[in-house]
């Protein structure tokens, strides 16, 4: 049976055994272990803190610094043995601090609580894990900006209700997906920003009373700001949820894009070929090229809303401070995180290595999406535009009628529904000519696409200085 003293940070006031299968759903040393280097961090900065305090001597805090850069190269190495009474990182640490320098270890954790050391680690994790998903964000944007520079002359229909729309540039469609993404690492940004802000030297909740320095500790771990209010530095996950929240949002934009994707490489469309290496085939079927990296993205999506939903479910039930349902919080974090490094590089993997289709794009292409422009005719010959769009709509009609082309409706025909059709109508039915009119900024017009892509490359510059 395990024992409530000794190794346990909190077993002085237990006496009795604690049941082992209480012991392994307590613990959460599994997963927390992948914070060790934020806990070793944390701990180092808070034995300066006590130094400064009179609370350890300079000689114990030396000890207790190296003692904690030893316990930081056996993680590196591989080499930390993870025992089975170490419930969670910072048990199992302190514990192997004992080991190394004896009774001076003890004193580490004077003042301080789980409470504010999980959560303080917590923030030092995610704070570094954000930066590389920007990173990895930032990429695929990157990506997705040069090849829609390099693919700017290529149309293919737009799609609206899955229905043949109005013709676009392929390039245009790129950076539709790539302002969404750029919107994410804003997202993300600013929540790093809330991130960066130091917990430690709250305490369990009613904050410190050694006159610990938080502003050195502030220092020492490089946060932007201190926390206003022990009791909400201790139980606030605010910043977890937001996290999950981005990856939920950031994977809706990559689903849908993803579903895109799909719809293009099925046969019916033809407009893309994905690459080999993110493809897979059928165990029985000899013929099928399965788009499962598009589909594996997609799926994801559900996940981490699962996450994101369950997390904040867990927080609406419970009190004020801290309560132990907060051990949720670390595992969605972790899960969303790693979702996010494998979806991002395969989202930047799949971009980079399609075949586009040119071909099949210009040959989707029909005449009935060129509707609106007929209407727009009629208005730049000073037609209202709620009456060139039933005119037009009367032409759209006409030519089903006829079992023809709306652009094979005759002239005569044309004038009839309304005088102010002429000869120069042909004009209209024209793909090239119909991208090149969007020419408000954010339009399909090359020279919108163009300013699309400088402001991209522009931002991204920016991000990378």
């Amino acid at each position: 049976m395990a024992t409530s003293e000794g190794s346990k940070l909190w077993g002085g006031r237990f006496v009795g055994d604690i049941d082992p299968i209480m012991e392994k759903f307590n613990a959460s040393i599994v997963y927390d272990k992948r914070m060790w280097a934020a806990d070793i961090y944390g701990s180092k900065a808070y034995v300066k803190a006590l130094e400064k305090a009179f609370l350890v001597t300079k000689n114990e805090m030396e000890y207790i610094l190296k003692g904690m850069d030893k316990i930081y190269e056996e993680w590196k190495q591989g080499s930390f043995v993870i025992k089975d009474s170490d419930e969670d990182i910072h048990t199992a640490n302190e514990r192997r601090l004992k080991e190394l320098i004896g009774e001076a270890a003890g004193k580490l954790h004077t003042g301080r609580s789980r409470n504010d050391q999980v959560t303080t680690d917590m923030r030092l994790w995610l704070r570094d894990e954000i930066s590389v998903l920007s990173g990895y964000l930032q990429q695929l944007i990157r990506t997705m900006v040069e090849r829609a520079s390099s693919e700017i002359d290529i149309l293919l229909p737009g799609y609206t209700h899955l229905q043949r729309a109005q013709p676009i540039r392929w390039s245009h469609w790129i950076l539709s997906h790539a302002a969404a993404l750029q919107r994410d690492d804003e997202r993300l940004s600013e929540i790093k920003h809330r991130v960066n802000v130091l917990p430690l030297g709250s305490g369990a909740i009613a904050g410190n009373p050694f006159n610990i320095d938080r502003e050195l500790l502030r220092q020492e771990l490089k946060f932007g700001s201190v926390s206003l209010n022990s009791l909400d530095a201790t139980s606030e996950r605010d910043y977890v949820a937001e996290f999950l929240f981005w990856g939920s949002l950031c994977l809706t934009h990559l689903s849908k894009m993803a579903e895109d994707l799909i719809i293009y490489s099925s046969k019916e469309f033809g407009f893309i070929t994905l690459s080999d290496a993110y493809s897979t085939g059928s165990s029985l079927m000899p013929q099928k090229k399965n788009p499962d990296s598009l589909e594996l993205i997609r799926s994801k999506a559900g996940r981490v809303f699962g996450r994101c939903t369950g997390f904040i479910m867990t927080l609406k039930g419970l009190p004020s401070t801290y309560n132990k349902d907060l051990q949720e919080d670390k595992e969605a974090m972790f899960d969303c995180s790693d979702t996010m490094h494998a979806v991002l590089q395969v989202a930047t993997g799949v971009i980079s290595t399609l075949k586009v289709n040119k071909d099949a794009m210009t040959q989707a292409l029909s005449p009935d999406m060129l509707a609106t422009d007929l209407a727009y005719y009629l208005v730049k010959k000073g037609m209202p535009f709620r009456e060139a769009h039933g005119i037009s709509g009367k032409v759209v009609h006409l030519a089903e009628t006829k079992r023809i082309l709306v652009n094979e409706v005759p002239l005569s025909d044309l004038q009839e529904i309304s005088p102010l059709f002429e000869s120069d109508v042909s004009q209209v039915w024209n793909y090239t000519n119909s991208v090149e009119q969007y020419t408000a900024a954010g339009g399909t017009a090359e020279s919108c696409v163009k300013s699309q892509i400088k402001q991209l490359r522009d931002w991204l510059q920016l991000k990378s200085s």
